[in-house]
């Protein structure tokens, strides 16, 4: 038997409960139908149903917030120690269930297994990461003033509610709720309709590693009911968000009425700039490596080369020679590099791009073309001869989609690489530290990688300027979203008050 024939055998193993019974909303530790009844989540693999999944709207939300809410008090003042072991367990469950979760993403997403194996993994340490810090979560400083012993501390902000994407669900989910549980706070998931097996995982890991009912709930539905309801709930505190800028626009609005706190890590349109002087044989894997793995459906993908007009025509005849290399499959397959796009909207989407290139005046160097009748297969697409006004380098594609530029100065490349409304990242490759130092200090992004790719380190920041989001996660930044300041000032004597009306 094959390593596919076997993943897909050990998958049915797994798909079984939930072709059965489907899966159902999880409220205060029980399964709860969806108020308007089921919609169906379909595989991109092949377009077969994978089960039912209850549909909730903001009736489903309320429960689920007074659910949160009704936990919240017990879950903030549980000893910080006993917090602490409870999310380790959850990332020893986790790691224990490794295989069930990558398998299930793949056929959910499309996500192939070669990167889909480590997401579990990850997951974990989003998990081990942030119980580490609980301990030291609410300490603050001690700012002594002439008349006052001045503390701070901080306190869990509330029940908050946490809108997840489907491009890497499980880890992104892992990624909003662990420093939301470390914190102190409750959680209300609603997860992306096309991706909803592996959140039904998780919170059922969770309960089975000690978590409480009700400190964390999923909800599954749509954006204009459950998504809505979420974010205009008065109980809910915060909303954390990843996805497309158009919808963190509504997220802000949705919540303005009950004053809500949001961090929205959003859509990019992110730059790789390659100049003549770099390391490119590296440069060359790297630019691969950040548009076509994860099928490109990444919001940190580098998606416009700008590449040195002294240097372009070899490093695109060399990338153009790999990009026809990659192998595109079944998802479960350990060789395949891409499989398949999440949805037929989004399929549709990425493919529209081949036709508009070729209208704007661009080369389809590489790929352009479906592929197969079943799924939503596609070959990984370069194109060239673009300018950064063409549709192709403004809008957000969100596939296997790179499209090349090139620069003459090191101002020039700047300005195109500004040239832009997002600011989540940028890549550059050069070997001169001091243009790379003028280079990154200049360039609008909140991340920024000089001879890498993206490689995240979880105590730093995580986020994006302009279009690209609001706020920021890891390490501590996540628990100064997740919490408040609170500030108390002790008189040390009796300092002068001045009277009124005496």
């Amino acid at each position: 038997m094959s390593a596919l024939d076997t993943n897909i055998e050990k998958l049915n193993g797994f798909l079984d409960r939930f072709r059965e019974s489907g899966i159902r909303n999880r409220i205060a530790g029980e399964d709860r139908d969806g108020s308007a009844g089921v919609f169906q989540s379909v595989s991109p693999v092949d377009k077969s149903v994978i089960c039912d999944v209850a549909h909730g709207t903001a009736v489903d939300i309320d429960a689920a917030a007074q659910a949160a809410h009704a936990a919240f008090a017990e879950w903030r003042d549980m000893p910080a120690t006993q917090r602490r072991r409870i999310l380790l367990n959850v990332a020893d469950a986790i790691e224990a269930r490794a295989e069930e979760i990558a398998l299930c993403e793949c056929w959910d997403t499309g996500q192939t297994l070669r990167f889909m194996s480590k997401a579990a993994l990850r997951g974990a340490e989003n998990f081990r990461y942030f119980a580490d810090q609980v301990i030291q979560a609410r300490d603050g400083q001690h700012l002594k003033s002439p008349t006052l012993m001045n503390v701070t501390t901080r306190v869990p902000i509330g029940p908050v509610g946490v809108i997840t994407p489907w491009n890497t669900p499980f880890m992104l989910s892992t990624w909003k709720i662990a420093p939301a549980l470390a914190a102190g706070c409750t959680v209300v998931h609603k997860p992306a309709e096309d991706s909803p097996l592996t959140a039904r995982l998780l919170v059922e890991i969770a309960e089975q590693a000690g978590l409480p009912k009700g400190v964390l709930n999923t909800v599954n539905g749509f954006g204009p009911d459950a998504g809505k309801a979420l974010c205009e709930h008065e109980l809910i505190k915060a909303i954390a968000f990843v996805g497309e800028s158009r919808t963190g626009s509504l997220i802000v609005k949705q919540g303005a009425d009950t004053h809500k706190r949001n961090h929205l890590e959003l859509g990019g349109k992110n730059p790789v700039v390659v100049f003549d002087d770099a390391d490119l044989d590296r440069a060359l894997d790297a630019v691969i490596f950040m548009i076509y793995s994860i099928n490109g459906e990444r919001c940190t993908s580098s998606s416009r080369l700008l590449v040195q007009d002294t240097i372009k025509e070899d490093f695109e005849a060399r990338l153009i020679e790999r990009v026809n290399n990659i192998k595109v499959g079944h998802p479960l397959d350990p060789e395949t590099e891409i499989g398949p796009l999440v949805t037929e909207e989004h399929y549709n989407k990425v493919t529209s791009y081949f036709d508009i290139a070729k209208e704007d005046g661009a080369t389809v160097a590489a790929g352009g073309v479906k592929v197969g009748d079943v799924g939503y297969f596609v070959r990984p697409t370069l194109f060239t001869n673009a300018t950064n006004q063409m549709r192709i380098a403004r809008e957000e594609i969100f596939g296997p989609v790179l499209t090349s530029i090139p620069f003459s100065t090191e101002d020039e490349a700047l300005e195109i690489a500004n040239d832009t409304p997002y600011g989540l990242t940028g890549y550059v490759w050069t070997n001169d530290l001091t243009r790379a130092l003028r280079f990154t200090d200049r360039l609008e992004a909140g991340m920024i990688w000089v001879n890498s790719e993206n490689v995240r380190h979880l105590p730093t920041p995580f986020g994006g300027v302009k279009a690209s989001g609001i706020g920021r996660d890891g390490g501590d930044w996540s628990f100064e979203f997740y919490m408040e300041q609170k500030h108390i000032g002790f008189a040390t004597g009796q300092h002068d008050i001045m009277q009124l009306g005496k």
